[in-house]
């Protein structure tokens, strides 16, 4: 195995240009994986970890925040970030271990794109934008455009993911899992909630539920005419569980060696209803 260490995106796209068979690794907690079990063997490897340009982040003027593709989730948990986008901190502590948590990344999350991972379905409900840069254009993705199946997704071999945009909402918001046990855990089932006071919306996105990220599009519609989204008041107990009912109607489990559909379906709806109360609580 040749494995070229790039220190710029630059240097990093002329290696991926001289090797278009070579698999882009950042953190490596999802690939790693799966050539210690003999189920990858790639020839060529362009390690992404000490390209700096990916390991930052900022805040933008235009209510967004844009994160490398190379920011670990331990950045996330904490900190500015943290109090920026709350549903983003919370999921970044149900990554793994400290040690996995210090070196996976969402530009990892995006690559891998397995309908589990866990920032997807908070990049689903905030609208985010992947962004992608090859050695001649760049271009820009909306994250539903982006995820096109279950590890599939629409970046093209000659680019790499080089940071997401999510714009900063004024409004609670939240992320919930259900695993086998209560940390370094597989999702079987996830949710993001996050409420947007500017256009009183609410907007949900579930994990491990189907073959991409789902956006309860037909819940969030139903929401919106029965409860006022701008109230400071706490939820109705019967509007919340109809809300959960009808979440977890639009998810598309299956059985697998984790989980039944069935058990799948009947957690996202009881997680959508804990967050929508949490989010309006009584």
């Amino acid at each position: 195995m040749t494995v070229a260490i790039p220190l710029t995106i630059r240097e990093a796209l002329d290696a991926l240009s001289n090797t278009p068979d070579a698999r882009l690794i950042q953190g490596g907690t999802d690939m790693m994986v799966e050539i210690n079990f003999n189920h990858l063997k790639p020839n060529n490897m362009i390690a992404l970890r000490r390209v700096q340009e990916l390991r930052t982040w900022k805040k933008n003027i235009d209510g967004t925040v844009t994160i490398g593709a190379g920011v670990p989730y331990q950045e996330m948990e904490t900190g500015e970030l943290k109090q920026l986008i709350p549903a983003l901190a919370e999921a970044a502590r149900t990554v793994g271990s400290p040690q996995i948590r210090a070196a996976g990344t969402l530009g990892g999350n995006l690559g891998t794109c397995s309908p589990a991972g866990d920032g997807l379905p908070v990049l689903f409900a905030l609208d985010a934008i992947v962004h992608l840069e090859s050695s001649d254009a760049s271009r820009d993705l909306s994250i539903h455009e982006f995820m096109l199946g279950v590890k599939r997704n629409a970046r093209n071999s000659n680019e790499i993911i080089t940071a997401v945009t999510v714009p900063l909402l004024d409004g609670w918001q939240g992320y919930a899992k259900v695993g086998v046990r209560n940390a370094m855990v597989i999702s079987v089932a996830s949710a993001c909630l996050a409420v947007d006071t500017t256009t009183q919306s609410v907007r949900i996105a579930l994990g491990a539920v189907g073959p991409t990220i789902i956006r309860c599009r037909d819940a969030e519609f139903w929401l919106s005419g029965q409860f006022d989204l701008s109230s400071t008041s706490g939820i109705d107990t019967a509007v919340a569980k109809e809300f959960g009912r009808r979440v977890a109607l639009e998810s598309k489990p299956i059985d697998d060696h984790r989980s039944t559909a069935e058990y799948r379906r009947h957690a996202v709806g009881i997680l959508a209803q804990r967050l929508i109360t949490r989010a309006y609580p009584s």
